[in-house]
This record gives structure tokens, C-alpha cells and sequence, in this order.
């Protein structure tokens, strides 16, 4: 399965200089947030993979314009050729507003999946918008990531960690791929295609033409 993750900067690429033919191949699309939502809709007009998405924390306006033809993943596992997702979007508390949340909050989040993650057993690929906590993050309260998401992938060994929010321009410090245990970490931010039979992820198209 082809999946190409976004996140976080709409892609010059995809947006401005649009081709039919760059989403060949593609079987799945997943947003890791902070897009605009006629982005995420454009996307998904032009190909019939599915579009998933959790929220950033620049994400408010999808609640008066949400994402046409894309389906939200927020707090549930999303089942998709077998292959189970899993979607938590926001980022650390750090200012009044939506999409934020506290480590209790998220902790709360987690808590209340507990049967779903029962029943189905677990899950394959974890969706955030923030990283987990010391895995890629910052150490300002704004991009700090969250440790339950250690939690759950110390507990649940998912092939892949998809997560946005630190944008690779921020520095060398921070970097596309990573690894956690079996985990595979990939920073979304603006693109990045990769396989999920690899035991290894490949990028695509990760930069602009």
C-alpha cells in the first residue's frame, strides 16, 4: 500500500503545479493537520484513495469548513485494507483555543479508546498532529510532544508513527524519519510517499520540483 502523508505547509507540488498523474498510484492519503481544508478537498476531488485527517491546532476553521470528501479519524480506529489507523490530533495546551490539549486531556482521550483498541486488537499506524514526547519534539511547551503517545506505542508496537506539527525547516535537529523500537516515526510536514509492506519507508517526492 502507497500512502502519502501531509502536513503542516500545503505543497507547492501538489497545489500549485497540480498533475492528475502525481496521485497515481497513491492508495491512501492521510493529513496529520494544520491545512487548509480546500486543500485537503482538492486532493481529494482528483483521486479516489482515500483522504484522512486528524486536526492541528491551526485547525479551527473546519468546523465551519470541513474538508469535503475527506474523513475525519479523530478519536477512533479507521480501518482501511486491513490496515488499522488510529487518529489523535492537537497539539500541547500552550494558549486559550481549540485542538489544544493538556497531557491529562490527551491521557483522557487515550483512556476512553480503550475498547476500541480491545476489539480491534490493537492498531498498525498511529496519526497525530503533534510528536510523541522526546521523539522529534521541541522542548518549547508549543511543540512539545505528548508521552502517552510513547505510551501506546511501547504498548501497541504500530509499523508507523505519522505526525506533524515540527516543520523541517525548524532545523537540523529535527528529522523525516526516525525510529522508536519497531516503530517507523516520519514527520509529515508539507509531503512524504512511502510503502507500508517496507520493512524500511521510502520518500517520494519530499521537497519541491
Amino acid at each position: 500500500m502507497r500512502i502519502l502523508a501531509i502536513a503542516d505547509e500545503e505543497s507547492p507540488y501538489l497545489w500549485d503545479y497540480f498533475e492528475k498523474s502525481k496521485l497515481d498510484g497513491i492508495d491512501l492519503i492521510i493529513s496529520c493537520g494544520d491545512l487548509d481544508p480546500h486543500y485537503l478537498s482538492f486532493l481529494a476531488t482528483f483521486t479516489t484513495a482515500p483522504v484522512l485527517y486528524v486536526r492541528g491546532n491551526h485547525d479551527g476553521k473546519y468546523d465551519e469548513i470541513p474538508p469535503d470528501g475527506c474523513i475525519c479519524i479523530e478519536d477512533k480506529i479507521y480501518v482501511h485494507e486491513g490496515v488499522r489507523i488510529l487518529g489523535l490530533g492537537g497539539s500541547m495546551r500552550y494558549r486559550p483555543g481549540p485542538d489544544q490539549y493538556t497531557e491529562l486531556q490527551m491521557r483522557r482521550r487515550v483512556a476512553k479508546l480503550r475498547f476500541s483498541l480491545l476489539w480491534h486488537r490493537g492498531f498498525d499506524i498511529l496519526v497525530t498532529h503533534a510528536p510523541a514526547y522526546q521523539l522529534g519534539d521541541g522542548r518549547d511547551l508549543p511543540h512539545q510532544g505528548f508521552r502517552v503517545f510513547v505510551r501506546l506505542i511501547e504498548k501497541y508496537h504500530p509499523r508507523f508513527f505519522l505526525h506533524g506539527h515540527i516543520h523541517l525547516s525548524y532545523g537540523r535537529a529535527y528529522k523525516r524519519y526516525d525510529k522508536y523500537q519497531n516503530t517507523h516515526i516520519i514527520n509529515a510536514c508539507e509531503r512524504c510517499v512511502f510503502d507500508y509492506e517496507d520493512d524500511h519507508p521510502e520518500a517520494g517526492h519530499t521537497g519541491r520540483p
